[in-house]
C-alpha cells in the first residue's frame, strides 16, 4: 500500500497529547474515582509513570522498523499468514473502539443536549465527518490538530483558572485511606484508557513520520502532557466535588463546568468543556479509525486504503448502536472484564513479543554469520 504524506516530530506530538485525552475528559474521573476514591490523583500519577514506560516500548519498536506500520511489522516478525491472523485481530480492535467512542458521543449528546435528535442521525453525521478526516490523510489530520491544540490549551486553562477559588482541600483528605489494592485497580483502568490505547499509533509511527529516530520526545512529551491533563481533571473532580458527588455523577467534569461563576457574568460554561471533548475525541476516535482501515488494506494487499472508508464506516455506525445495550451497562465492570485485558493483550503482550521476536532473530542470524 502507499503511504501517501508525511508529518513532522511536532504535529505526531499533538497527536499523542489529543488521543492520550481522548474520550476521557468527561467520563475518567468517575471510573478512577469509583475505585481509588480520594486517592486517585495518585493512580494518575502512577498511571503516567508506568505509561512513559509503554511509549518507550512503542518507540522502540518502532524505530527498529522504518517506513512499517504494526501490520507489516507483524508479518516481518511473525510470517505472512501468522502475521495476518494477528493484524486482523488488532484491525478488529481498533475498529470496535472506535466504535465505542461513537457510543459515548451520541449517548452524552443525546443526554445533555439534543435529547429528542435521533442517535442515529448524531452517528452518522459524525462519522461523515471521521471519514473525511481519513480519506484526506494523516497529513491534514496532524495540521488540523496543529491548527486547533493551542486554542484546546487556552480553553483548558480557562476552565481551571476559573474553578480555582472553588477548591476545599479538605476533599482530598485522609490520602491512602483505600489503600493499595484500589489504587492499583484505577491505575490499570488509567493505563486502559491513556497509554495502551495509543497502539493505535504504531499504524501512524514511524511509517507517516518523516524524523522517526527523533519521535522518542513525541512519544514521551505527548503522553506526559496527556497525562498532566487527566491528573488536572480528575484532581478537581475531587477538589471541587468531592468524592461522593463525583461517583454518582456519570460525567462529573460536565458537572465542574457548571460550578464556574465568575462575579455572577460568567457562568455555566459546561459547553466549553464539551468543546474540548468533542475535539479531544473526534481526533482520537479519527486515528482509530484510520489505524483499522489501514490495517485492513495492507491485510487485503490494496494499494489505496480509501476505497474501504465509506462502507466501513457505514459498519462502525450500526456497529456502535449495538455495542452496548445502554449507557448503564456500559459504565458497569465491562472495561475490567473486557477492555483492560483487551488493551493489555494488543497494547503490552504484543508489543513486547514483537521485540522479544527480533532480538531472537537478530542474535540466530549473527551467529550465522559469525560461523561463516
Amino acid at each position: 500500500m502507499q503511504k501517501d504524506g508525511k508529518i513532522s516530530v511536532a504535529q505526531f506530538t499533538i497527536l499523542v497529547i489529543l488521543v492520550t485525552i481522548g474520550s476521557t475528559i468527561l467520563n475518567a474521573p468517575e471510573r478512577l474515582i469509583s475505585y481509588a476514591r480520594q486517592d486517585a490523583w495518585i493512580s494518575v500519577i502512577l498511571g503516567i509513570i508506568i505509561g512513559l514506560l509503554i511509549m518507550w516500548l512503542y518507540h522502540t519498536l518502532g524505530v527498529r522498523f522504518p517506513n512499517m506500520t504494526l501490520v507489516e511489522m507483524n508479518e516481518r516478525l511473525l510470517g505472512k499468514w501468522l502475521g495476518k491472523i494477528v493484524s486482523l485481530f488488532i484491525s478488529c480492535s481498533l475498529f470496535l473502539s472506535a466504535a465505542t467512542l461513537l457510543f459515548f458521543l451520541g449517548e452524552f449528546l443525546t443526554a445533555q443536549f439534543i435529547p429528542e435528535t435521533p442517535i442515529e442521525v448524531i452517528h452518522i453525521l459524525f462519522i461523515l465527518i471521521v471519514i473525511q478526516g481519513v480519506r484526506l490523510g494523516i497529513e491534514t489530520i496532524a495540521r488540523a490538530g496543529e491548527i486547533i491544540f493551542p486554542w484546546f490549551i487556552m480553553i483548558f486553562t480557562i476552565f481551571f483558572l476559573f474553578l480555582s477559588p472553588k477548591v476545599e482541600v479538605q476533599n482530598i483528605q485522609p490520602v491512602l485511606e483505600t489503600g493499595i489494592k484500589p489504587i492499583l485497580s484505577a491505575t490499570l483502568t488509567y493505563l486502559e484508557f491513556s497509554s495502551l490505547s495509543l497502539i493505535c499509533l504504531l499504524m501512524v509511527f514511524p511509517a507517516f513520520i518523516n524524523q522517526p529516530k527523533r519521535s522518542f520526545k513525541a512519544f514521551f512529551l505527548g503522553n506526559l502532557i496527556g497525562g498532566i491533563f487527566l491528573l488536572f481533571i480528575t484532581l478537581f473532580s475531587i477538589l471541587v466535588l468531592g468524592v461522593d458527588n463525583s461517583v454518582r455523577l456519570l460525567y462529573p467534569s460536565y458537572a465542574l463546568a457548571r460550578k464556574i461563576n465568575v462575579g455572577g457574568f460568567v457562568q455555566r460554561l459546561e459547553a466549553m468543556l464539551a468543546i474540548l471533548w468533542f475535539v479531544s475525541l473526534y481526533f482520537k476516535m479519527t486515528i482509530y479509525f484510520f489505524g483499522s482501515v489501514v490495517g485492513f488494506a495492507q491485510i487485503l494487499n490494496l494499494k489505496d486504503y480509501r476505497p474501504l472508508t465509506l462502507p466501513l464506516g457505514m459498519i462502525l455506525v450500526v456497529l456502535s448502536l449495538i455495542i452496548f445495550p445502554n449507557v448503564t451497562y456500559s459504565e458497569s465492570d465491562t472495561g475490567m472484564h473486557v477492555w483492560i485485558p483487551l488493551m493489555l493483550t494488543i497494547g503490552l503482550f504484543l508489543p513486547l513479543s514483537l521485540l522479544c521476536v527480533d532480538f531472537i532473530r537478530k542474535r540466530i542470524v549473527s551467529k550465522i554469520t559469525v560461523k561463516n
